[in-house]
Formats: C-alpha cells, sequence, structure tokens
C-alpha cells in the first residue's frame, strides 16, 4: 500500500525473507505494520509483495525517522537482522527516534547476554525490550512460527494480541507464550535449536542403517518414512525427510539427495547448546554427538583419505555380510523404535538443560507449556510434544522425562529394538553417534552403581581429591601407592 497517514500498530525492520514473511503474515492477520530496511530495494520488494498477496496493510518507511514516527504509540519494533553487531547497529539507528515506553523486539537468532545486556542499555533510555526466538523456517514465518518472547512482559503485553494471531495454532491454543525475564526467550530457541540438531542426527542415522543395511531405495525409504509419519513419530522432520527422498535430479538419473554433497552446515546455536550444557555439568551427549558429526562431515577430504589408507590398510566393508539374512520388515520396524527411544533421550537432555538455567537464572519456565509452544510451527514439531506437555503438568519437578511413568514404560518396551539397531550397526562398521550417545545416557542414568568408585580412587590416589565411602559419612584420603607397595611385599601379588 501507499504510505497512510494512519499510524501502524506496529513496525518491522529487516526484510530478508525471514523478516518479508513475518511483516506479511502480521499485515495479513489485520495489523497494519510499517516495515523498513537500510537497502531500499527491499522495501519496494516487500511493499509489492503485500500488493501482490492481497493488498494487505504494509506500509514502506526508508528512512529510520519515518518508520518509527508511522507507529502509534507505546511503539513496538520487531527487527529481524543477522545476529551481533547488525542488532547493535539496528537499535542505535531507531533509539534516536524512539521514546520512553516504546519497546524493540529481537526476532533473531541472538546469544541470550547480548539479549540482557541490551535490556539494560534500553531500560535506561526508558525503553522495554524483548528477545524473541522464532522458529518455523520462512514457511513458518509467512504462515504460522513458534514464537518464544522473553525479557520485559510489558513489552510482551503491548503486542500479546498481535503474537497470539500471528503464532501457528494447534488444538490448544496459538504457539507463543511469555516466556520468562531477561534472556530467557532467545535461551529457550537455542536449546529448540540443539534438539533440533540432534533429532536431524538421528533421523539421518534410522536413513543410513535402513538404506545400507537393510538394502531399501529412496522410492521405498520415502514410503517407510511416510507411514512412520502417521504414527507416534508423526513430526515435521519426518515429514519433509520423507518429501526429500522423492525428488528427483533434474540434472541426471535418480534421486537428487544422493547428489548432495554430505557435509552440513551450521550457524551456532547448537555449540552454544552444547557449552552451555557444559557450563551448567548437564549431560547433553546426543546433542553433542549431533554437533560433532556435523564437524566430522566438514572433513569431507579427510575421511575420503582416511578410507582409502584404512582399506589399504586391510579394512573391510562388513556391510554385505550383515545385511545377508536381514530380515527388512523387522529392521524397519526396531528402526523406528530405535529412533522413537533415542528422541526421547535428546528432548529429555534439552529439558533438563532449560531446568538447570531456569534455576540459576531465577526465570521459572515452565516446561509444560513451553513443549506446547513448540506443538506448532516450529522445525521441532512433532506429535510427542503433546505428551510431553502432559509429563511436565503430571509433575511440574520432573527431574527427567525418562522417570515419567508413561515415557519410563515406552524405553523399556523399545530398548531391545534399540539394542538391536545400535549392535547390527556396529557390526557393518555404520556409525550413529546419536544412537549409541542416547542408549549410552539411558543405561548410565538407570544404573544404580557406576564404575565413578574407580575413577574418584583413581583422583584421591594422584591428587589427594578425597572420596567418600557408600557405608559412613564423611571425606577420606588414602596412602593407596603406599599401602598397595606393602601389599605386594607382604603376599606377593599373584601368589
Amino acid at each position: 500500500m501507499e504510505a497512510s497517514t494512519a499510524l501502524s500498530r506496529i513496525g518491522l525492520a529487516g526484510l530478508a525473507v525471514m523478516g518479508q514473511n513475518l511483516a506479511l503474515n502480521i499485515a495479513e492477520k489485520g495489523f497494519p505494520i510499517s516495515v523498513y530496511n537500510r537497502t531500499t530495494s527491499k522495501v519496494d520488494e516487500t511493499v509489492d509483495r503485500a500488493h501482490n498477496e492481497g493488498n494487505l496493510p504494509l506500509f514502506g518507511q526508508y528512512n529510520p525517522r519515518d518508520f518509527v514516527l508511522s507507529i502509534q504509540r507505546p511503539r513496538s519494533v520487531i527487527i529481524l537482522v543477522k545476529a551481533g553487531l547488525p542488532v547493535d547497529q539496528t537499535i542505535a539507528a531507531l533509539s534516536d527516534h524512539l521514546e520512553p515506553g516504546d519497546a524493540i523486539i529481537d526476532g533473531g537468532n541472538e546469544w541470550y547476554e547480548n539479549t540482557e545486556r541490551r535490556i539494560e542499555q534500553a531500560s535506561e533510555r526508558g525503553l522495554l525490550y524483548l528477545g524473541m526466538g522464532v522458529s518455523g523456517g520462512e514457511d513458518g514465518a509467512r504462515h504460522g512460527p513458534s514464537l518464544m518472547p522473553g525479557g520485559s512482559f510489558q513489552a510482551y503485553s503491548n503486542v500479546q494480541d498481535i503474537l497470539k494471531k500471528v503464532a501457528a495454532q494447534v488444538d490448544d491454543g496459538p504457539c507463543v507464550t511469555y516466556i520468562g525475564e531477561g534472556g530467557s526467550g532467545n535461551f529457550v530457541k537455542m536449546v529448540h535449536n540443539g534438539i533440533e540438531y540432534g533429532d536431524m542426527q538421528l533421523i539421518s542415522e534410522a536413513y543410513d542403517v535402513l538404506k545400507h543395511v537393510g538394502g531399501l531405495s529412496n522410492s521405498e525409504l520415502a514410503d517407510i518414512f511416510s507411514e512412520w509419519n502417521r504414527g507416534e513419530l508423526e513430526s515435521f522432520l519426518i515429514e519433509i525427510s520423507a518429501d526429500i527422498f522423492k525428488v528427483k535430479d533434474e540434472h541426471g538419473d535418480g534421486e537428487l539427495v544422493d547428489k548432495i554433497l554430505d557435509k552440513t552446515g551450521m550457524k551456532g546455536t547448537g555449540k552454544w547448546t552444547v557449552q552451555q550444557a557444559a557450563e551448567l555439568s548437564i549431560v547433553a551427549p546426543t546433542i553433542a554427538a549431533s554437533l560433532d558429526c556435523r564437524y566430522l562431515s566438514g572433513l569431507k577430504d579427510e575421511r575420503e583419505s582416511a578410507a582409502e589408507v584404512l582399506k589399504e590398510a586391510g579394512m573391510t566393508d562388513s556391510v554385505g555380510s550383515v545385511r545377508s539374512g536381514i530380515d527388512k520388515k523387522k529392521l524397519i520396524e526396531d528402526v523406528r523404535q530405535a529412533l522413537y527411544a533415542s528422541k526421547i533421550c535428546s528432548y529429555a537432555q534439552g529439558m533438563n538443560l532449560l531446568r538447570a538455567k531456569s534455576l540459576e537464572k531465577g526465570w521459572n519456565l515452565n516446561f509444560g507449556e513451553l513443549a506446547r509452544i513448540w506443538k506448532g510451527g516450529c522445525i521441532i514439531r512433532a506429535v510427542f510434544l503433546d505428551r510431553i506437555k502432559k509429563a511436565y503438568q503430571r509433575n511440574p519437578n520432573l527431574a527427567s522425562l525418562l522417570v515419567d511413568p508413561e515415557f519410563a514404560r515406552e524405553m523399556v518396551q523399545r530398548q531391545a529394538a534399540w539394542r538391536r539397531v545400535v549392535g547390527l550397526a556396529i557390526s557393518a562398521g555404520i556409525s550413529t553417534p546419536g544412537m549409541c550417545a542416547s542408549l549410552a545416557y539411558f543405561d548410565t542414568y538407570r544404573r544404580a552403581r557406576l564404575p565413578a568408585n574407580l575413577v574418584q580412587a583413581q583422583r584421591d590416589l594422584f591428587g589427594a581429591h578425597t572420596y567418600e565411602r557408600v557405608d559412613r559419612q564423611g571425606s577420606y584420603h588414602t596412602e593407596w601407592t603406599k599401602l598397595a607397595r606393602s601389599a605386594d611385599a607382604g603376599v606377593g601379588i599373584f601368589n
């Protein structure tokens, strides 16, 4: 639309595809919106799209002052620019024209401490600030994302009617909620992305086992994933995987998936998740394994060289011997169960990290509500998130999803299939680091006694770190080497 004398309800600065799509979504829901971008062609492009997609109430502005002044007070401005310095630069350009009581909403994948710094800086000028995680990719932004706003509750209250209309809609409401204070919204989105890393890795391992051990074609894989998407594994990532297997290569024979270079990119949120887990002493091996696999995938030349060197050293392909005698139908069902059990571990690790951070920061996160807003719009949306929501409703202080009675029963029912898949993959030389990490996590967590007693004894021997005993109170230190030598001298170790 042409510039209007009436003021817009909200503004959005940063018109890359995500920004354009979110602005069009807001306009389509009936909220007049002003848009701005430093590169003016992006403003024109967005205005054209608004006209072509239904004459939507979207108004282009070409400088920060006109942009800010075109929005009704108290102003709410969403910024969707690259994380880091560009956010600070955009805030600086807009702040000159904003007034006390106005709000800035950063919708990028920002490091949560940057958001907390900006909240302080904004408050010094009387401005409100929200760091809002936005998940769902380009399509979600246009048609209904999952939104995770954290920071100023007043800033959220000013726009919650807009956010609730714009967000994905599921059976129990819109996929948005006020997350908490400070950088909680960004932190929750970061962990969402960490879980997403784990999910994608586990699905790729299921594909690898079915393709190489089961000998299944892409056409068969498409059918299997489509069938899985009608059951307990129903999710966005399973659905799109089925679609990927169907796409033919327009430049040659076969399917496009087989022509894609096996190097996975990343933008940093998975790394942040693993770093935060380490900082808080939270176990997240499935997510860490997925990050390691992305790093290993980047070593394409090294991997090709290693394959040659080890082949010359006598390494043989054991897939063929494992594949003979495989019951495909049983393998498919086992892999389905292994994938489900592994995914529960990935989500459990993510939720445990959120709980630890919530306690450290006093955010009072509602884990059932987080699972609910992830049911639609976002990349990890899955039918079993409704059951995660119910698990936390049953017990808000749940130590782990693994000990929720329903999930515990499911893990036990699936563990035999899980072990068969991991064992089969190991025998075939097919790496399944995500599934292995998940199974090791499950087995370690369920054991009442671990071999950590020996590790602690070693620490006490070389570093006098002391140890506790199972049969009496207090801390102890033992002169292990002296006692061992005297024992040797006294009786002889092999007598």
